[in-house]
């Protein structure tokens, strides 16, 4: 990321791994809000790992929990597993044709390279992490397409999910993909070379419909009314049928490591955990205890005030035969199991969990 391009709108930064990333530009709820209410714009803080080679597909296909598209111009969501089932990290993988790119976590896409070359054997596959040659922008809100239609050019809006089209913007070439709506609202993002980031950024904010950029702590509490689990705090090391993010998962592909977790898992007919919504009195710290009966039950995992709803809300992971039993559950004070999402946008993420 080039902080000079955000700077000039009074961008806050922190780190995210490796990664700088904006944390705000001022007044996160009120960005929040306009995101609701319209639109907005975030760089994004991905890793790329692109994978080239005849042989792309079947190699990242043979180590990944979801099918690969075969097909250029379509994408999926899919998790690298250990043995034990556990979430290493998650990605997007996009089938570009002549390679694949894989959009991981910040802090993930450099051992993700390491690990693929090294297990490179007779395929005819090569793998490098691409980060720095890359940049990859957010468009999220009701009128999202509205202002990725009127700056696209040489091409249609994408409508389906996790598919992309190459076109241009600003004299440069970008793709634009769908996303699957991890905001709760209609989302695409749009990936251009680096090098052509500064006018693909300043004609996503100041031609076509009024754009507001967004950063992090808003990006936060809108993925978090949207019901979206986050690899750094709901994922990692999890096992994803436990998770809920069964959009992850094809239970009809070939062995993968942890598939067999996985299938276990999932012919129990239900996991022993659910993560779940919960509205509190006060927002508590991640990790805190969600007690019924002065029991330790389930722990949150991410909290924050809502700003569309004005009061906290968090998602926690709870024991499934608790949750039978209709509890009253304490965190710092009374809560109260939520449907998610939350709130309800233009659109529905993907990710929400679904047991």
């Amino acid at each position: 990321m080039q902080q000079g391009r955000h700077a000039d709108y009074g961008a806050e930064f922190e780190t995210r791994g490796d990664r700088t990333v904006v944390a705000h530009y001022g007044r996160p709820d009120r960005t929040h809000l306009a995101v609701r209410n319209g639109v907005g714009v975030i760089e994004m803080g991905y890793g790329v790992v692109v994978v080239e080679g005849s042989d792309a597909v079947d190699f990242v296909d043979n180590t990944v929990s979801n099918a690969v598209p075969p097909s250029d111009g379509a994408g999926c969501y899919a998790l690298l597993l250990d043995p034990q089932g556990g979430i290493e990290t998650d990605l997007y993988v996009y089938n570009a044709g002549e390679r694949l790119l894989c959009f991981t976590p910040p802090d993930r896409a450099a051992s993700l390279a390491d690990d693929w070359a090294e297990n490179v054997f007779i395929q005819d596959v090569t793998v490098r992490d691409a980060t720095d040659d890359f940049s990859v922008f957010g468009v999220h809100g009701p009128s999202a397409t509205e202002t990725v239609a009127t700056l696209l050019a040489s091409a249609s809006v994408p409508e389906t999910p996790l598919q992309f089209v190459r076109g241009s913007m600003a004299d440069a070439g970008v793709t634009v993909a769908a996303t699957d709506d991890p905001t709760g609202e209609t989302g695409y993002e749009v990936i251009c070379h680096a090098a052509d980031a500064d006018d693909v950024w300043d004609s996503l904010l100041t031609r076509g419909t009024p754009t507001t950029p967004l950063g992090y702590r808003a990006w936060n509490t809108l993925t978090l009314e949207a019901g979206t689990p986050l690899f750094e705090t709901e994922l990692d090391g999890r096992i994803p049928n436990v998770a809920g993010v069964r959009n992850a998962l094809d239970f009809d592909k070939g062995c993968y490591v942890g598939q067999e977790v996985v299938s276990r898992v999932e012919n129990q007919g239900r996991p022993s955990k659910r993560l779940v919504g919960l509205e509190l009195d006060t927002v508590p710290e991640s990790g805190a205890d969600v007690l019924a009966d002065d029991d330790a039950v389930g722990e949150v995992t991410r909290a924050a005030h809502s700003p569309s709803l004005d009061r906290p809300i968090a998602l926690a992971y709870v024991d499934s035969a608790t949750l039978d039993d209709d509890p009253a559950l304490r965190v710092d004070g009374d809560a109260t199991i939520a449907a998610l999402p939350f709130v309800e946008g233009s659109g529905d993420s993907a990710r929400r969990p679904r047991y």
